[in-house]
């Protein structure tokens, strides 16, 4: 008998388990994960040893290529120590034997391997000798490395990604910018709501009307609430609420407040008109704010939906994986108290980060320069590998492949 045994007939629970303990834990590898790319063909593979404990796991997803043809892809996956050769090589060898019977031209993973984490003010140029091991191991099982590429197009999952993690000052330390504008949110009287399926309608709008302005194809509602019914619980939407009519309302009472006051005021209260002048005119600047949206979305008494985030526990880990935002209120800055609320949500759930999503590798791009209001860690991945499985195939296979990927992706 061997050293390990190889299966594809593993339960949810023995598989969530192993996954959500393990140091490479993530979303794209839960066992549920393959009932949301319901597009794609799946197999739940796992690894025991003399001991029957799990060792490895991976889901992988199989993609109908023409001709018969299919791609296996393992989304940040699989999950085992990658510094176990012998391990290594028996997940990949028990691999390619299914991959040829569902005649596969190759392979691809992208392991979820910390090149380095850096924050954007101590970018770090020299930082691949660390990964050197395991570009290696890779290789020995036949892995193609596709590079340390550097735009998120580049890959199937960013190879960089902005992440928040929970330590005791992540609150205290967040940039003094950031306070302000949160501050400017609570002006506002934005307030942020939790919820599931019965929010996806309003984010779902939310994000059309971020499509729309960045001319860019997100998902829709019907993804939205698979993504809901598949994780439950452990699934929110926070979406920031707003009563601009009410706002306006008040601000109306506020100046007529201002006025009495300075009609009544005596002549040698000089300070106390200052004072008064400058309630008067912040008033009266909110009120032009809040009337030229009220024109644009009616003079309705109504909380409105404003901005929003679709976010994802697993293990101890949280993605927050979509976000749109009404731009016509983009002065109220709800976005900035939503991220907050939602790293929060995350935090008292016991996550120990909740990731952003991808960013560009020069970290110049706008993406960047937003998420940089959180003092994220920035995680630089070690990319996408490709092990072919028809090597005659294999090279053609490539313009299919990339043709599929910007098509479905």
């Amino acid at each position: 008998m061997g050293l390990y045994s190889f299966t594809t007939d593993i339960n949810r629970e023995d598989y969530d388990n192993f996954v959500k303990h393990h140091e490479y834990c993530n979303l794209l590898q839960s066992y549920s994960w393959a009932s949301v790319k319901s597009n794609w063909d799946h197999i739940h593979t796992a690894v025991y040893d003399v001991h029957h404990d799990i060792v490895a796991a991976g889901l992988v997803l199989i993609k109908k290529l023409p001709m018969g043809l299919t791609m296996f892809y393992l989304p940040r996956g699989p999950i085992m120590d990658y510094t176990n050769q012998d391990l290594l090589a028996f997940y990949f060898t028990e691999l390619k034997k299914i991959a040829k019977k569902k005649h596969c031209l190759f392979i691809k993973f992208d392991p979820a391997i910390h090149v380095n984490d850096y924050t954007t003010k101590d970018y770090n140029e020299n930082r691949y000798a660390s990964c050197a091991m395991y570009l290696d191991s890779f290789q020995k099982v036949g892995a193609i490395h596709h590079g340390f590429t550097m735009n998120i197009a580049d890959t199937v999952q960013a190879r960089f990604q902005a992440n928040v993690y929970n330590k005791e000052d992540w609150e205290t330390g967040l940039p003094k910018h950031t306070k302000r504008l949160i501050k400017d949110a609570n002006r506002r009287n934005v307030e942020i709501i939790t919820g599931h399926a019965e929010l996806v309608d309003e984010f779902s709008r939310l994000v059309n009307l971020t499509e729309e302005r960045k001319q860019v194809h997100l998902r829709d509602k019907e993804y939205f609430n698979l993504l809901m019914d598949t994780y439950q619980d452990d699934a929110v939407i926070l979406l920031a609420m707003c009563n601009v009519y009410e706002l306006a309302e008040n601000a109306k009472m506020r100046e007529k407040d201002c006025l009495e006051q300075l009609e009544q005021l005596p002549e040698h209260a000089k300070k106390k008109k200052r004072r008064l002048e400058d309630q008067l005119n912040s008033c009266r600047k909110d009120l032009v704010e809040f009337n030229e949206v009220l024109d644009e979305i009616g003079h309705e008494d109504k909380q409105l939906a404003i901005a929003g985030i679709l976010s994802i526990q697993y293990g101890n880990t949280c993605e927050m994986l979509y976000a749109g935002m009404d731009e016509r209120f983009k002065k109220f800055m709800p976005q900035y108290k939503e991220y907050v609320e939602n790293f929060r949500w995350a935090f008292d759930r016991g996550c120990i980060w909740a990731n952003m999503g991808g960013v560009e590798g020069d970290l110049k791009d706008g993406l960047t320069k937003f998420k940089d209001n959180f003092n994220p860690m920035i995680n630089e991945l070690i990319g996408e590998f490709d092990i072919p499985v028809n090597k005659l195939l294999y090279n053609a296979s490539q313009k299919a492949y990339n043709f599929l990927r910007n098509r479905n992706k």
